[in-house]
């Protein structure tokens, strides 16, 4: 299906001045992509400019919590081209995540069409200075207006862009968050929906209070193992070994931190999925035996741990980075930014349109 293209777009891509300084997410760029499904039935795509939604006041999203979305980037590679990194996994995960909403799948064939396009017309917006990125979100609402507690019959897709830095730089200082539980087996924990992140949010208040930057949660099953961070998955070193949770029906299934297991199997280290028991992964910190941490994510790729804390404790990793992290996220950033060879085909090129 062909995409319509709004004559006022290439008023708006004309009149948008890249800001001088980026932050994440907060300079939008000026076009957004849309399709609506009414019935199971998707409309064609159109790349119209980026102005507020209507939207019905009984709405489902509103009210349900109807919503998913996804984080994904285009880089300006080191040859100038743009490309997007692994779109195809976003769309599998965003498919996933609708159904565990009662939502109707976005086909593959249209979320690609969409990021693509928002990341053509947006080709003089990426940033080129190393980690930055276009940032693209997809995201996808129930729309129907009525205060049933049932599914929409009609919904609306949305690609937005946001020419950004990386979301966190430096080190992090990690709260252990014993007292509430983000996600449970069985839940949304293992979907990317909005509600997850709505309940990390007390927690952040908190910690923040205390001089922490992202709370570290635990299986909500027992209170005693590791899971993620409110928006990204968890690293430690440990022994000299590479170890990070398994997946277990709590946990996001990141697109970079399954990016960074087969590179860290290239690279040659040893590769731990399972359990991490907090109060032993504390105790290996103050011995030494655990010699760094880092967080990953598409937002902020790896991000240093240099504190985990709690209550009663408070253990200062003195590596961060450390060496693993670094050499991880040289080798990563190589990839998305073009200075090293794609050997997992995972860069996938956009022809820019220009004005």
């Amino acid at each position: 299906m062909s995409i319509y293209i709004d004559p006022e777009v290439a008023v708006s891509l004309r009149g948008y001045e890249v800001p001088e300084r980026l932050g994440f997410g907060t300079a939008m760029a000026p076009v957004m992509f849309r399709a609506v499904c009414q019935d199971g039935c998707w409309s064609q795509g159109e790349l119209i400019p980026y102005a507020p939604l209507t939207i019905d006041p009984a709405a489902k999203v509103l009210h349900y919590a109807q919503s998913c979305f996804e984080g994904m980037k285009a880089y300006r590679t080191a040859a100038g081209s743009i490309a997007l990194f692994r779109p195809e996994k976003n769309a599998a995960r965003m498919a996933y995540s609708a159904k565990r909403l009662c939502m109707p799948s976005v086909p593959e064939s249209l979320f690609l069409d969409g990021v693509r396009t928002v990341a053509a017309y947006c080709a003089n917006l990426v940033p080129g200075n190393r980690g930055e990125s276009l940032y693209l979100r997809p995201f996808l609402i129930g729309t129907q207006a009525d205060l049933t507690v049932s599914a929409s019959t009609s919904y609306e897709f949305y690609v937005i862009a946001s020419p950004s830095e990386a979301y966190h730089t430096g080190n992090m200082r990690l709260w252990v968050e014993r007292e509430d539980a983000r996600a449970a087996v069985g839940g949304t924990g293992d979907a990317k929906v909005g509600g997850n992140y709505a309940g990390s949010l007390l927690s952040v208040g908190r910690l923040k209070e205390r001089g922490y930057d992202q709370s570290l949660w635990l299986n909500p099953a027992d209170r005693s193992r590791v899971d993620e961070l409110s928006g990204m998955n968890f690293f430690a070193v440990i022994e000299g070994k590479l170890h990070t949770p398994a997946l277990s029906g709590s946990i996001l299934e990141g697109i970079t931190r399954n990016s960074l297991l087969k590179l860290a199997r290239e690279l040659g280290y040893d590769l731990v999925e399972g359990a991490i028991h907090i109060d032993t992964l504390l105790s290996q910190i103050a011995s030494g035996v655990c010699t760094e941490a880092f967080a990953c994510g598409t937002a902020a790729i790896i991000s240093p741990i240099s504190v985990i804390g709690d209550e009663m404790h408070c253990h200062e990793l003195y590596q961060a980075p450390g060496p693993v992290a670094k050499a991880l996220r040289e080798a990563l950033l190589d990839i998305q930014e073009g200075r090293a060879e794609d050997n997992f085909g995972w860069m996938q090129p956009v022809d820019p349109v220009n004005f």
